[in-house]
């Protein structure tokens, strides 16, 4: 038997609340992004995936207009910065509803560093930053999916395996679940995909 939850006899926020806890682990996308008056923002995202990779695009969804979604609009410019474990408590700090003019770096003390090909700044501990380019912003009921080119993969040296890819274990990274649960890096399994069916 299942309980079935029909979005035509739902509250949105309700179904918002099974969607969440329904789809996990997500990653986190924590995107930093500046103001057309110059002012750094940064805000986590968990709706947060790959949408192609030749050319390189990746995406974010914005549930209703932020700060970052009007930031990028006016600049087309934003910064994915991978959230990490040792990050947690700050990254959630910083999904607080700040004014639009107050800057969440300097508000919480994050350590920046600039980018290589945008003008929104780097998170110095996250272990890679995505510097991307607006590739286009789709509206999506009261959603934004912002798909970015990718300009850039910043990833530190320590995070760096011996095949030259960024290393799983030491980008340590956070997941949302549902309702207030965070995920912590899982165990991972080796396992080869199969070149043809067996």
């Amino acid at each position: 038997m299942r309980i079935v939850f029909d979005p035509a006899e739902l509250p949105p926020r309700r179904m918002y609340q099974v969607l969440n806890a329904s789809v996990v682990p997500r990653p986190i996308a924590w995107v930093s992004t500046l103001s057309e008056d110059g002012v750094a923002n940064l805000a986590p995202y968990s709706f947060f995936s790959v949408s192609s990779t030749n050319p390189p695009v990746v995406q974010f969804t914005s549930v209703t207009r932020k700060d970052s979604l009007r930031n990028i609009e006016a600049t087309g410019e934003f910064v994915i910065n991978v959230a990490t474990e040792p990050l947690m408590k700050v990254v959630n700090a910083s999904s607080a509803t700040y004014d639009h003019d107050v800057d969440e770096f300097a508000a919480l003390g994050i350590e920046t560093e600039p980018s290589e090909h945008v003008r929104p700044v780097r998170v110095a501990a996250s272990p890679v930053a995505i510097e991307c380019r607006l590739a286009r912003i789709v509206p999506v009921g009261d959603s934004f999916v912002v798909m970015g080119d990718v300009l850039a993969v910043a990833v530190r040296d320590e995070a760096v395996a011996e095949d030259g890819l960024p290393d799983f274990a030491s980008l340590a990274p956070l997941s949302r679940l549902g309702r207030n649960e965070w995920g912590l890096p899982p165990e991972v399994v080796l396992l080869d995909r199969p070149q043809r069916p067996e």
